[in-house]
């Protein structure tokens, strides 16, 4: 559906630079961009492939089943549904802790690899969770230490205080992750309640 979307909005642009004379101006803002697209990813190229290799080193060296440990009684609360030493509980503090570096796109295929393992202990296929209500919240409004990648593109783009932001993103994340939580455990409660047990249970 997105890529009928941009297309679309490709189009539409040709199509009114056509109609109000202005095609090279269209034309040209296309080659610029591009070329400040490609510009971009070069310099975040850097970012995501140093935390991209430690966050494998750190899942080869054993060291996220540590972190797992470390954190199981918050994880406890908020998963309840996934079984102790389950591999989802692994994937899942992957993607939080990449989450947490503020490395959104290294954190993305961790979060598929957790959405796998969920799925695999949902008794019904075709709905969705509270552990994976509750992952997306997570994984949606994660709370920033360092938003390195922000701060990346701000670099990139020649901001003088590039990590001026990390103060409004701290109170702006830890605000949405509360919201969030709180939303996806009174649901699930008011579920319960309303069928009289918890149906997505494993």
């Amino acid at each position: 559906m997105l890529n009928y979307i941009w297309v679309g909005m490709i189009i539409l642009g040709f199509v009114v630079g056509v109609m109000n004379g202005r095609i090279e101006e269209v034309t040209k803002a296309a080659i610029d961009s591009s070329k400040t697209a490609v510009e971009l990813s070069i310099g975040l190229l850097g970012v995501m492939c140093l935390w991209t290799g430690l966050m494998s080193i750190a899942e080869k060296s054993g060291m996220i089943r540590k972190i797992s440990k470390i954190v199981r009684p918050v994880l406890g609360f908020l998963f309840p549904e996934i079984p102790k030493g389950h591999p989802a509980m692994g994937a899942i503090v992957m993607n939080l802790v990449a989450n947490f570096l503020g490395l959104g796109n290294a954190a993305t295929p961790l979060g598929i690899k957790a959405m796998h393992e969920l799925q695999k202990i949902n008794p019904r296929k075709e709905t969705a969770t509270n552990a994976m209500s509750m992952f997306l919240v997570l994984n949606t409004s994660a709370i920033q230490l360092i938003p390195a990648t922000i701060i990346a593109l701000r670099s990139a783009e020649g901001s003088n205080n590039p990590t001026e932001i990390i103060g409004t993103i701290w109170v702006a994340s830890i605000c949405a992750t509360i919201a969030g939580i709180t939303a996806v455990k009174v649901l699930s409660l008011r579920r319960k309640d309303r069928n009289g047990r918890t149906p997505w249970k494993p």
